[in-house]
């Protein structure tokens, strides 16, 4: 089944009673299954797709629609704050660090603003050569000292783009044209596709071979790398072009690790270095955390002191129930949220 908010009022009551009923095995769906009206009969697994598009407090809902049902979360670059909960919490962590057969890397680059005529030569050359590409904004309209998607898609047109097929999305239209936009895009209708984030998931074009980002400064590491994975889908390299000019050592700092790695976990801990992990027992997902700083220093107390804790669990001795009990009185329901990566 799919539950999704588009669903008419008879089509989603019919499906939410086959849910509750157990007449349906699987359901996948967006954000609508979050919502109160939502019961299952019988819920064994959750996973979790683009985590970190959701926060903790909409996983933890999720988590609460069964018994103790399996859990398991996917993203390319986990939040600060998950990777915090794989050191302390119980998290455990499967990497998968091989490329799809065929896949070739992707060349990532922070010009001078002074190279973007000659980097826009190799853009124009690579798509003479039948490829497509991005340019992607941060905002939709236009900002003072900014490039924007609607000022930077009319600059393009009437500039070094005007003899390809340029067209324009943004989260503000319609999901018909949205929709219609990315449909030509994908059949090659449409050369270059000048968009905010709305393109940052779910978008896969193998022959869409360049990504120019503009103000990279602005975006975070984990919106960076999911942006990069835009190209290099199909057997061609992809190229990643990053513009900006960050005016913070943080900011410079995030560039030169996109320069530097394009594997997504060393991102993620980079990023929670740089922003911090927020809080385990809350729903703040990135910003200043002590604890993480106390990681980095002694890592291998850390290590002993989780073995110790694992193993005082697991013996689950009685005269160790007065201890689980001050721990639960002290913390109550921040223990659950503590559970949610």
């Amino acid at each position: 089944m799919l539950l999704t908010g588009s669903l008419s009022g008879r089509e989603r009551r019919e499906g939410l009673a086959a849910l509750v009923s157990g007449e349906i095995d699987l359901v996948v769906g967006t954000q609508a299954l979050l919502q109160e009206t939502v019961r299952f009969a019988r819920l064994g697994l959750v996973v979790i797709d683009e985590q970190h598009k959701f926060g903790v407090h909409q996983r933890a809902r999720v988590r609460q629609l069964g018994r103790e049902p399996h859990y398991l979360i996917m993203t390319a670059t986990p939040i600060p704050r998950t990777v915090a909960l794989t050191v302390f919490g119980d998290l455990d962590v499967t990497l998968v660090r091989e490329m799809p057969a065929g896949r070739q890397p992707i060349s990532t680059r922070w010009p001078r603003e002074e190279q973007r005529e000659a980097i826009f030569g190799e853009f124009v050359q690579s798509l003479q050569e039948g490829r497509q590409g991005y340019v992607v904004c941060p905002v939709v309209e236009k900002t003072e000292g900014m490039r924007s998607a609607e000022s930077m898609y009319k600059e393009l047109v009437a500039g070094p783009l005007r003899a390809f097929r340029v067209g324009l999305l943004h989260g503000r239209m319609d999901d018909a044209v949205k929709l219609d936009v990315m449909t030509r895009f994908r059949d090659r209708e449409i050369d270059v596709l000048v968009c905010t984030t709305v393109v940052e998931v779910g978008v896969d074009v193998p022959n869409a071979t360049w990504l120019i980002v503009e103000h990279a400064e602005r975006f975070g590491l984990s919106q960076l790398h999911q942006l990069r994975g835009r190209v290099g889908r199909g057997n061609l390299p992809g190229t990643c072009v990053l513009f900006g000019e960050p005016t913070s050592d943080e900011g410079r700092q995030r560039l030169r690790t996109m320069l530097q790695t394009a594997d997504g976990f060393t991102l993620a801990e980079e990023d929670a270095r740089l922003r911090g992990t927020g809080d385990v027992f809350g729903g703040r997902q990135h910003g200043t955390g002590e604890l993480w700083l106390l990681a980095q220093a002694r890592m291998d107390l850390l290590e002993r002191a989780h073995s110790d804790a694992r193993e005082l669990v697991a013996a689950g001795l009685p005269e160790h129930s007065a201890l689980r009990a001050s721990v639960i009185a002290r913390y109550g329901a921040a223990l659950e949220l503590a559970g949610v990566g």
